[in-house]
């Protein structure tokens, strides 16, 4: 089903299952070998969601030799990438926070559990923002298994597409100060104009010295929606019936940098390939890459 303006989801279902997904890829990358993340809450939350693919996807039970144009390389290039991709956010957040941030907002944050599991300093709270059934299910999960966050957390029970600046403003963030925000995972699933709006609203709510980290996916204006619907029918035929090419947004865009720079901002990008060979990994094969292509993570500050 395509996306509409108004439309919802849980996290088994649409863009939620994305975020189940993601969960998913921190679960097996915190069980790598390679120690580049350590996620203790991804597993659990994961199980709670309920759905069989993802379980058996972190229980290692999926037969990939069962799934069409699928491969353990291909696998292990997804649970590499997910795991270059999680400790460039979580140094992000270390950078920030020892330049004297006290304040973090994690943007539509699904099943993100740094709140939890990050060593933040004295003094720091975390803002959440997510669908209220998304803040609803993570809270009394994590409540559920004793977890408690290492910061203060307020979520904010509220879609993107609504007023969020305000609700977040109303529960607690002092926007003359400056904020660490992160947007991660997010923007193939806004259209264009929301990307632009998203960033404009972060900038109107900034001082010099906030930080702003997020991913550009360049293949989103030529995605190859074919490919992609090719590979969730795979998914489809194993108990996942998502149909992945419908969830985003494809087609010309800003691009983040671009933008960001234009709004004042001095942010800079690395390759996710970049990312792969900095840590040691090997750089996945083009029939094992992701069917957007190239990533470039991005991050820089206010100034």
């Amino acid at each position: 089903m395509a996306r509409a303006h108004d439309d919802n989801w849980d996290l088994a279902s649409s863009v939620g299952a994305t975020a189940t997904m993601v969960a998913a890829g921190r679960a097996l990358a915190t069980k790598s070998p390679d120690g580049l993340i350590d996620d203790p809450f991804a597993d659990p939350l994961v199980r709670a969601v309920g759905v069989d693919f993802f379980t058996k996807m972190i229980d290692g039970e999926l037969e990939l030799e069962s799934f069409e144009n699928f491969s353990p390389d291909r696998m292990q290039a997804m649970i590499n990438g997910m795991g270059v991709r999680t400790k460039y956010f979580d140094e992000y957040f270390a950078n920030a926070t020892s330049n004297g941030v006290r304040q973090a907002v994690i943007l539509a944050s699904g099943l993100d559990a740094r709140a939890y599991r990050l060593p933040w300093p004295d003094g720091m709270v975390v803002y959440e923002i997510d669908q209220p059934q998304v803040i609803e299910f993570k809270t009394s999960t994590l409540a559920g298994i004793g977890a408690e966050p290492t910061a203060t957390r307020r979520p904010v029970a509220i879609d993107l597409r609504g007023d969020w600046p305000v609700a977040l403003q109303a529960a607690g963030l002092d926007a003359t100060k400056p904020v660490a925000w992160l947007a991660e995972g997010l923007l193939i699933y806004l259209p264009p104009d929301a990307q632009d709006r998203l960033f404009d609203n972060i900038t109107a709510l900034s001082v010099p010295g906030s930080t702003v980290a997020t991913e550009f996916v360049p293949g989103i204006i030529d995605f190859n929606a074919d490919r992609v619907r090719e590979m969730s029918g795979s998914l489809r035929n194993h108990g996942l019936d998502v149909d992945m090419a419908s969830l985003v947004y494809s087609g010309e865009r800003n691009h983040v940098l671009d933008y960001l720079r234009g709004k004042g901002w001095e942010v800079d990008g690395v390759t996710r390939t970049d990312l792969f060979r900095q840590n040691g990994l090997p750089v996945p094969a083009t029939e094992d890459d992701d069917p957007l292509g190239e990533i470039i993570f991005i991050s820089g500050a206010l100034r």
